[in-house]
Order: structure tokens, then C-alpha cells, then sequence
């Protein structure tokens, strides 16, 4: 006989709902810790002075970041489960990005213009990281060459110059080949002079772009074959400078492994450009804000690591040629002769320690004159005398602090950075050390000068914190079209200037533009 049918099933009713995902499942804490910095809310009327202060995009309909909510009873087994997911952050998100998750993210104006944001600080950040990258090398290549230097010397390495490539105030720069990994790497040894202290503190330093790196340090007879010339002072004062010469024996000196090679000291940079200052002011002082920008930014490294600088001057600021600029640049720079270099502070010391190791220019000149050198020069003080000895115009210290005269020499205008670097200059030089502005403060004076906002912005609308916030997120994008269209017409990767405009959109907020274009255009 057949089997008789089936009985039918039990149709099964959903009494509770469908546990929750575990905690593997879901973010724990904050779920956007990115919203902390780049997409946070508006900061109150007074912020904080650093340039880290969270951004100010308004915190209206922010969307749900957390798992979806479990099913509720009157929902089937057999309707599909929204299963809850993480939702990227900006700086995760890409172009590949799922649809699923870009809809979670767009359910309002809002959320679309915290994403779009978010996205362009993100990549600011990432296209920063790479430019620096380019510009020094990989961290882990210098650590690579810093064993492979360990314990070498001299019989290691190739003199490629018998004459120094660049002379400093404190050390004497010769090129030298290393072989490496089937490749002749070019270095350069320095050999500081016997007058001054040792620059063993520069390991202990981070990298930095405007700092001088140091990849191996060794004692050593000098080879007989190189040619120390005369200091630079003494060159600038012979009509036909110094003859070299070799050293009556070879000393046994300390010596420094540098992957920079310097070509030039700012003092002979200031010196060539008397020309290019009178025929194109408008190029020349641009590049004066570029270098004195790559100053501040390295005395504000120095600080962060407890070190100073130990003379900051013409003669110790060396000069490094940077990889070949864009395209785009190539036919205005190789007209005039001079590109963009890279600027590195070679001479150091710990903050703890009372004596400089080389003493500054001019109490160099007080010690001649004056009973008691007098206390070590301010950083704002060095850097504002930078700015009249970069624009060839003759200052004193006793000048420019009052001793002499009320009044500071006079800068001429002759292009649109000239009334800036001015203002700048007397915000330094101020007789009162409460009134002058600190390097950071100056390292924004010159952003703004370089990249904006000019004061034209505030001709058809009011200052205010809005404007200042709504130019910033502009100027952000068209900076980031700006790098895809140069990408695409093969214009040529991003160099030194292209890395120091990044790192001011990447980090600027209103707040602080406010307070920079109240001292700048006061």
C-alpha cells in the first residue's frame, strides 16, 4: 500500500527577536575616531592657538554609525537580514567603495558634504606622506644604509672631490661614493672644524625635511689628498678668496655621514642673486618665503624635540639641490637660472646645555667691541635679521633691536610679498619680546603670503570665521584637481613646493587664518 501523505509543517512564529551580534561584530567605542580631527564640530569662539585644532564642519544630521537594530517580531525568517556593518571612514573609502555602504552614507546634504570633506583631508594627508617620502627616502633604506656604515671609514668610501662641495661655518662638506647593493650611492662627509663642538645630538633627531640627517659617524686619519680652503668669511673679504691648501698633517678627526649633499650655503645663495632680485622680484621673493617657510618649519622640529639650533646663520644653512622639479615649472626656472632647493639647519644643541657649540655671528662681533658677549640670539631674532640679509638689505643687530635707531632700515616694495615679509620682519624684530610673534606664528605669516588667503577676500565680505572656513574647503579641492590634472597631462610628480602646500591646507583651520590675517594685514 503507498505511504500516506505527509502531515504539513508547523508554519514557525518569530516570538523573539534575532540576538545581537557579538562584539567582534561592531565598533567598540567611538566608531568614528576620524571624526575627532578632520569632521568633528565647530570648535567655540575662542580656540586653541595650535594649528591641531578640530576642524569645523557642522555636526547636522549625522548619520547612524553604529549595527543596524535586530529584527523585530513582526518580521519573518524568511525576509532577507540586514546583517549590520562597520561603516568606512573617509580615509578608508576609495573609488571601489561598495554602493551598500556609500547609501548608508548619503542620506542628507550634510552627510554627503562630511564625507566629500573628509575624504579630501584624508587625501591631502596621504599625498603628503608620499611627496616626503620622495624627498628623503624610505625610513627603513636609512636604516639599511646606517648598518652597512656601521663601523667603516674612510677605506670604505670613494673621494669623489678633493675640494669641498660647500663650506659652512662649522664644517667642511666633501662628496664621497658608497657602494651599495650593485649601486655607487653619493654621500657627503662632513668634517667639522676643529674650533667647533661636535653634531652628535643630529642622530637623535627625526627626519625632518629642513634638517640635516646624519647616517654614520666614524674617527679616522683624513685622507692626504683633500683640500681645505679658508672659511667663508675670510673668502668673502680676498678680492680673488683664499687659495686652498692641504693641511700641514692629517689630522685624526671625527667624521659625519650625510645622505643630503649640500651644493651651497644660503650666504653664497644671497650672494649670487643680487640680479635676480632686480630683474624678477616677484620670482626671487617667493622663493625668500620658500626658504625662510622651510626655517620656521625646522626650528618648530627642533623644539619638539628639546634641541636648538646653535648658529643661525647665512653660512650654516645649507642648500640641497631637490629631484627635478615639474614640468610645468622647468620652463620658467631653467630661464632664470634658479629652482626651488631644499634648505637643511646643520648645527645643533640640546636645550639643557648652556653654551652654544659655535658661537653666533654676531656675538662674534660683540666680543671685538664689547667688554661681555651679550645673551644667545632668539630664534625670532635670527630668523627676522634672515629676512633683510635674504632681501639684501644691510641690518645690525644693535640696529634692529633699537640700540642705534627707532626705526628699522626700510624694505623695498617691489612685489606683491614685499609689504608681507615687512610686517613679518617688524613682528620679529619688536624691542619688546612679549609683542614679537613666536616661529610658529611666523610660519603661518608666510603661508598665508605664499598660498592665501589675500586680503582682496575681505573686499566684498566681512572677516569672519564662516568665509575663512569656506575658502579653506575650496581651496582644498581645487589643490587636490590640481594634482589629478597634473597627473593626467603628465606634467611630472609633486616636488618640494608642491609637499609644503600640502602641509599647510592639510592642517590650517579658520580659526588660525583668522588670527594670522588680523597681525598680517593689521
Amino acid at each position: 500500500d503507498p505511504l500516506p501523505p505527509p502531515l504539513p509543517k508547523k508554519q514557525l512564529q518569530r516570538a523573539e527577536s534575532l540576538p545581537e551580534q557579538g562584539p567582534s561584530q561592531h565598533w567598540q567605542g567611538d566608531p568614528t575616531p576620524w571624526a575627532a580631527s578632520t569632521l568633528s564640530s565647530i570648535p567655540p569662539p575662542h580656540p586653541p592657538h595650535e594649528e591641531g585644532a578640530p576642524s569645523s564642519i557642522p555636526p547636522c544630521n549625522r548619520p547612524s554609525w553604529g549595527p543596524k537594530r535586530p529584527l523585530t517580531k513582526s518580521q519573518s525568517l524568511g525576509e532577507p537580514v540586514a546583517w549590520s556593518s562597520p561603516l568606512p571612514s573617509p580615509a578608508e573609502m576609495t573609488f571601489r567603495t561598495a554602493d551598500g555602504e556609500l547609501g548608508q552614507l548619503l542620506e542628507s546634504p550634510a552627510g554627503v558634504c562630511r564625507v566629500v570633506l573628509g575624504c579630501q583631508a584624508a587625501t591631502l594627508a596621504r599625498l603628503s606622506a608620499r611627496i616626503q617620502e620622495k624627498l628623503l627616502g624610505s625610513e627603513e633604506r636609512q636604516r639599511l644604509l646606517e648598518a652597512e656604515l656601521a663601523g667603516k671609514g674612510w677605506a670604505a668610501l670613494s673621494v669623489l672631490e678633493r675640494e669641498p662641495c660647500c663650506q659652512s661655518r662649522d664644517a667642511w662638506y666633501f662628496p664621497v661614493g658608497f657602494a651599495f647593493e650593485q649601486s655607487q650611492l653619493v654621500f657627503a662627509a662632513k668634517v667639522p672644524k676643529p674650533c667647533c663642538a661636535s653634531t652628535g645630538v643630529q642622530s637623535s633627531l627625526g627626519a625632518h625635511c629642513s634638517i640635516q640627517r646624519l647616517i654614520g659617524r666614524f674617527t679616522d686619519r683624513l685622507p692626504w689628498e683633500l683640500v681645505f680652503p679658508g672659511s667663508p668669511e675670510e673668502q668673502s673679504q680676498s678680492p680673488s678668496g683664499e687659495e686652498p691648501a692641504h693641511l700641514p698633517t692629517c689630522p685624526v678627526l671625527q667624521v659625519f655621514i650625510s645622505p643630503e649633499v649640500p651644493y651651497q650655503t644660503l650666504a653664497g645663495f644671497v650672494k649670487g642673486t643680487h640680479g635676480l632680485h632686480r630683474t624678477s622680484p616677484g620670482y626671487y621673493e617667493r622663493l625668500a618665503c620658500l626658504l625662510l617657510l622651510q626655517v620656521c618649519m625646522g626650528l618648530e622640529h627642533l623644539r619638539v624635540q628639546n634641541m636648538g639650533q646653535g648658529d643661525l646663520c647665512l653660512e650654516n644653512l645649507l642648500l640641497v639641490q631637490c629631484p627635478c622639479p615639474p614640468q610645468s615649472q622647468q620652463g620658467k626656472e631653467a630661464s632664470l637660472g634658479l629652482s626651488l632647493p631644499r634648505l637643511l639647519i646643520s648645527s645643533f644643541f640640546k636645550v639643557k646645555d648652556k653654551q652654544r657649540p659655535c658661537s653666533t655671528s654676531q656675538e662674534q662681533d660683540w666680543t671685538k667691541g664689547l667688554a661681555a658677549p651679550p645673551a644667545p640670539v632668539a630664534d625670532e631674532l635670527s630668523v627676522g635679521m634672515l629676512i633683510y640679509q635674504i632681501l639684501h638689505v644691510d641690518i645690525s643687530l644693535e640696529n634692529a633691536l633699537g640700540f642705534r635707531s627707532n626705526r628699522l632700515p626700510e624694505i623695498p616694495t617691489l612685489s606683491i610679498y614685499s609689504t608681507g615679509l615687512k610686517r613679518l620682519a617688524m613682528l620679529l624684530l619688536h624691542r619688546d619680546p612679549c609683542k614679537r610673534v613666536s616661529i610658529e606664528e611666523a610660519r603661518s605669516i608666510l603661508q598665508v603670503l605664499l598660498w592665501g588667503p589675500r586680503q582682496e577676500l575681505f573686499a566684498r565680505s566681512k572677516k569672519s570665521l564662516t568665509l575663512l572656513r569656506s575658502w579653506v574647503e575650496v581651496k582644498r579641492a581645487l589643490l587636490l584637481l590640481k594634482f589629478a590634472e597634473n597627473s593626467a597631462g603628465a606634467v611630472g610628480s609633486p616636488g618640494l613646493e608642491e609637499w609644503l602646500c600640502c602641509q599647510y591646507f592639510k592642517d590650517v583651520t579658520e580659526h588660525t587664518l583668522y588670527q594670522v590675517t588680523q597681525a598680517l594685514y593689521a
